[in-house]
């Protein structure tokens, strides 16, 4: 034993250091298959062999992999001997499969490591899937219950998906994913019964571990769903057995469960499954298989059906959980509620509702509109009942800001599907735009009430607007050219918000709201004006000011990227269409995306609004915006709806001039020509509106 285990030392110190071991390749085959097979011992000593002879076999096929040249390609050379032996000559994938079923969980999860290296190594050496590999993982879908084995059958298979995703061409994956095809449905209907009975009653910590492994490998499936053309059912189990997802979400016992079934699900209807460790070019280049659309429709309509069957009664949000448990917030109001769970409820019911609308057209107008609306008013029951201080906010379009503040991903998709589900109630309910306008706000879904707190949120600054227009880590793009298209249509409604007093209506209750929602130390606004950063330290009411990221300032001039001295992108490489309804939007591949900015803190003015950030303009060597003089005059009145007004336009002008100088530097990532007839046309609906607009 003490020779294995200096044999096996020596060989993994001279992979750390790059070199080539001393000992020949068959006898370090040898010394790690026998222990891997039979640690030669008892007791820990014997495990701790047993798990470094498994590493040994992961890091052999990474050093395979890398393909370095020079020196370093000996070492390559050694270790593609040493697996040729392991796999073909003694067997190897025998043993790593046996320790699948192991009590012990590190044994069994570094067996499952190595096997889905070497399962990989494979496949994209001779286009082979291993056999003992693939037959064990079969066998344990099809009848296994929860146990280890199934476990690491599981993550295996997910993990070699994962892989073989970011490299792997389709027919590669049309190989490997083909063999498991009727296992793996007959495994999604074990454990996503459609009966809710059925799903209570299984419901146990070793089930959920299984359930939430199974979750993994549908993502990873659906993630995957290019290889559908050829008909495969497994990359569109998730959607199939929505329904069930539904009901592990209200039902399970287990709380960890019911959330990764909704991540699951909301991961579904964003169409963004394998965004966290798939490339991003990789996702953009996926193909929509024959049944994407039905599959989708089928899913938005079993969440509506569910939400029509008081679904939303059902759902349960516990606690946010942190790593020392659970945190009181002050006071007596209980604990802080999970907002990954509120989100995710609320974006998934929203999202259907999208789509609904999408794909009903205008049959049945009348009706579908009244449905929609009446969706909305379950969520407002649901978000209220989940303690969100939604009873202290007289204006429901502050909810969207109250719930979705902190994720901005998340915000522009819901801000987007609300327009949508706004602009369908429109055109079905057939009252004027004014009186639809008031009855939308009393769902809290007016786009205007939506924009202009956007823009209150980043303190009216058009730079934080135009990192968001450059990065692809929002739908931001989209919702913004589709909303100006309809403000554009509708200024007399855009005027009528400005001059509806937000302050008075959303800030101070939202403020409560989000106090009481966070929980932390610092509510998430606050009514505390930092004197140093205000020119006059009175306000005439209470305003909601956004705490700034620690260190940071606008007055600092900080941005994600020196615009003007960015590299060159390739030139027009972008169209925006402005005929489609969702205007489509042809991204540049191959660009690294830009984070979206934090939202930063700005003081008050005189009037109660948030100040702008003119240090910022200054440093980028931006003029204000250029203003007919009445406009100028009505700015500086103090009238608060008309500044509104004004603020917003400037805000909009200034993002029109830097977009303009940007792509006549030909350093802008697409071509925003189309943006910007939008942007003018804003302008020009400002400058014409009448005189007696400002003098109320």
């Amino acid at each position: 034993m003490n020779e294995r285990f200096d044999c096996l030392t020596h060989v993994y110190k001279c992979f750390l250091s790059g070199s080539r071991p001393s000992l020949g390749a068959a006898h370090v085959a040898g010394v790690m298959c026998g222990l891997v097979a039979s640690p030669g011992g008892d007791g820990v000593d014997g495990v701790d062999v047993t798990c470094i002879s498994v590493s040994l076999v992961e890091m052999l096929t990474c050093l395979v992999s890398q393909r370095q040249p020079g020196p370093a390609a000996e070492l390559t050379q050694y270790c593609a001997d040493t697996l040729t032996l392991l796999l073909r000559d003694m067997d190897l994938m025998t043993q790593l499969v046996h320790h699948f079923q192991s009590e012990d969980q590190i044994v069994s999860h570094l067996a499952a490591k190595s096997a889905s290296s070497c399962v990989v190594y494979q496949l994209l050496k001779s286009g082979t899937v291993s056999p003992v590999w693939q037959q064990k993982c079969v066998q344990a879908f099809l009848s296994s219950p929860s146990a280890a084995e199934l476990d690491a059958c599981l993550w295996s298979l997910t993990d070699v998906l994962k892989r073989l995703l970011r490299t792997a061409p389709q027919e590669i994956l049309w190989k490997l994913v083909a063999p498991f095809d009727s296992s793996l449905s007959a495994l999604c209907s074990r454990f996503l019964p459609e009966n809710q009975q059925l799903l209570m009653e299984s419901s146990s910590r070793a089930w959920g571990t299984t359930f939430c492994l199974l979750l993994d490998l549908l993502e990873a499936l659906t993630a995957s769903s290019l290889i559908s053309v050829a008909g495969l059912k497994s990359p569109r189990l998730a959607h199939i057995h929505s329904s069930a997802l539904l009901t592990a979400v209200s039902c399970s016992s287990e709380y960890f469960v019911k959330k990764r079934a909704l991540l699951l699900l909301k991961r579904l209807i964003l169409q963004k499954a394998g965004e966290d460790w798939a490339p991003e070019d990789v996702l953009s280049a996926r193909q929509r298989h024959e049944h994407f659309r039905s599959d989708m429709n089928m899913l938005a309509q079993t969440v509506l059906t569910a939400v029509a069957a008081d679904w939303l009664q059902s759902v349960q949000v516990g606690s946010v959980s942190f790593f020392g448990g659970t945190r009181h917030i002050r006071g007596d109001d209980g604990q802080k509620p999970d907002c990954v769970m509120l989100r995710g409820v609320s974006l998934l019911l929203l999202k259907s509702m999208e789509l609904h609308i999408q794909t009903a057209g205008r049959t049945a107008e009348q009706d579908s509109a009244t449905e929609v609306y009446g969706y909305l008013q379950s969520l407002w029951g649901f978000l209220r009942r989940c303690s969100v201080q939604l009873t202290e906010v007289t204006h429901l379009c502050c909810w969207v800001s109250l719930l979705f503040g902190e994720q901005d991903d998340d915000m522009m998709e819901a801000a987007k599907a609300l327009l949508s589900i706004f602009l369908h109630h429109r055109l079905c309910s057939g009252v004027d735009d004014l009186a639809e306008l008031e009855a939308a706000c009393s769902s809290g879904c007016n786009p205007h009430c939506h924009f202009l707190l956007l823009l209150q949120s980043v303190s009216f600054d058009h730079s934080t607007l135009l990192d968001f227009l450059i990065s692809s880590e929002t739908c931001f793009l989209e919702y913004f050219v589709r909303y100006l298209k309809y403000l554009k249509a509708d200024w007399q409604g855009f005027t009528a918000a400005c001059e509806r007093d937000t302050e008075s209506h959303c800030h101070v209750s939202l403020q409560e709201s989000l106090a009481r929602l966070c929980g932390g130390d610092k509510p998430a606004l606050t009514f505390k004006v930092e004197p140093e950063r205000v020119e006059s330290s009175t306000c005439a009411q209470p305003t909601c000011v956004i705490p700034p990221v620690e260190g940071v300032s606008l007055a600092s001039g900080l941005r994600l990227v020196e615009y003007d001295s960015s590299g060159e992108s390739d030139p027009e490489s972008m169209e925006i269409c402005e005929d489609e309804p969702g205007a489509s939007v042809k991204r540049e591949r191959g660009r690294t995306p830009l984070s979206t900015t934090q939202k930063q803190s700005e003081s008050c003015n005189s009037t109660g609004f948030l100040s702008e950030p003119t240090s910022t303009r200054e440093a980028e060597g931006l003029s204000p915006p250029r203003l007919p003089s009445r406009q100028r005059s009505c700015s500086l009145s103090g009238q608060g709806s008309c500044e509104t007004l004004a603020r917003v336009v400037a805000c909009l002008s200034e993002l029109r001039e830097v977009v303009t100088r940007l792509q006549t530097k030909k350093l802008f990532p697409y071509n925003p020509s189309s943006l910007l007839k939008l942007l003018a046309g804003v302008e020009m609906c400002f400058q014409q509106s009448p005189p007696s607009q400002f003098n109320k």
